[in-house]
């Protein structure tokens, strides 16, 4: 997928149309080209460099549906400086943007196959795009399930979608770490709920995003059910820099995060995930 721009180092301006809270400390932005026109297009999975002048750039998921060509979607946690400053542009300031950078979801494979989608906290922001892809189209999919983990129930990404998603055909499950009275819900950590799915291992494709020792115990107890390693794909975060494979910041094993991932096949990423503090 090539860049925004011919030049993946330049970044292009785009206005804030959008600033939803999601949760206390995380909102989504909609952004559009400053001057008119379409976004640039991109896949699910992939992410772009956000730049908050004054502040510095960090990599964002893309979080929004793919169909959508006249702007540009991110949920974005504000836990540091860079982050922070981007959850509260106002509406008519500017961000900048280039991208899109890295891979995608193989949703190729995923079709004519139970898929089972597993998300950590706001690594549910990377599946979102997945679900606007396939939403329309269930009948191309076997059974489809999305499992959601988060520490407490206020901070579960896009519940009134969630609802929706479930309406309209896909088994929703969702666990939280500590309750609060309300909450009825199931409590424990997400692989608590993958027995309660309804999947075929041998006929499975796996989308997996969360903390990395959330990822690595998730896929290996995929792979103990009988899905087969190279059917389990991980979205991998690491500090990334210059988004190229130029700076080194993000490498893992003999690859670069930002240009050969963020997404890969748990059969290539096992052998590293073994290795503490990679």
């Amino acid at each position: 997928m090539e860049a925004l721009l011919p030049e993946p180092m330049l970044t292009a301006p785009f206005r804030v149309h959008k600033n939803r809270r999601e949760t206390g400390d995380t909102r989504t932005l909609e952004l559009a080209p400053l001057n008119g026109g379409t976004a640039p297009a991109w896949r699910p999975g992939q992410f772009m460099m956000a730049y908050a002048f004054g502040q510095g750039e960090i990599p964002l998921s893309i979080s929004g549906d793919p169909g959508q060509s006249d702007r540009i979607s991110h949920t974005v946690c504000g836990v540091g400086p860079v982050s922070r400053a981007i959850v509260k542009a106002i509406v008519g300031s500017t961000i900048g943007l280039r991208g899109p950078f890295g891979s995608c979801w193989p949703m190729d494979i995923a079709e004519n196959h139970d898929l089972l989608l597993i998300a950590g906290g706001i690594g549910l922001a990377p599946l979102r795009p997945v679900i606007y892809t396939m939403i329309t189209d269930l009948d191309h999919y076997g059974t489809v399930s999305l499992l959601v983990g988060a520490r407490t129930p206020e901070i579960l990404l896009y519940p009134r979608e969630m609802a929706s998603w479930r309406r309209q055909g896909i088994d929703v499950r969702l666990t939280v770490d500590a309750a609060v009275p309300a909450w009825k819900g199931q409590v424990g950590a997400v692989t608590t709920l993958i027995p309660r799915a309804q999947f075929d291992p041998p006929s499975t494709v796996g989308f997996v995003v969360g903390p990395e020792v959330m990822m690595r115990v998730v896929a290996r107890e995929l792979v103990h059910r009988g899905v087969a390693p190279e059917r389990i794909f991980l979205s991998m975060e690491r500090n990334m820099k210059c988004a190229v494979g130029f700076c080194g910041r993000c490498q893992f094993g003999p690859a670069f995060i930002c240009k050969d991932g963020p997404v890969f096949p748990y059969s290539k990423l096992e052998p590293w995930l073994a290795i503490r503090n990679l």
